[in-house]
């Protein structure tokens, strides 16, 4: 779940998915379980999908071979590039859709 909230003391790190910190509040990505337990408003009901290749924060073309091929099908994309993966959430209606899109990326 995507949620927004003006603080993070409440939530414990550990159960973070990922946290970002912007001017208007704290994005911060964590399970429904989680945002449920802590009444937090959520607004968008993402699946993950972690890329297993191990990508460089300095690659170049990645994530726009794989975002423009999602959204050739359709999907929105909301990427996070970590240290080791990409992560992807798209919406989880979309999420087998994606995979097979992701998938048939991989064998060209």
């Amino acid at each position: 779940m995507f949620c927004t909230v003006t603080t993070i003391d409440n939530i414990d790190p550990n159960e973070i998915v990922c946290l970002f910190k912007e001017d208007e509040g704290w994005t911060v990505i964590v399970n429904k379980e989680l945002a449920d337990k802590l009444n937090l408003g959520y607004f968008y009901i993402a699946a993950w999908i972690i890329l297993t290749i191990h990508s460089s924060l300095e690659a170049v073309g990645l994530t726009a071979a794989f975002s423009n091929a999602l959204a050739k099908e359709g999907i929105s994309c909301n990427v996070v590039a970590a240290f080791y993966h990409d992560h992807i959430f798209v919406a989880k209606r979309d999420a087998k859709k994606a995979m097979s899109v992701l998938k048939a990326l991989s064998l060209l």
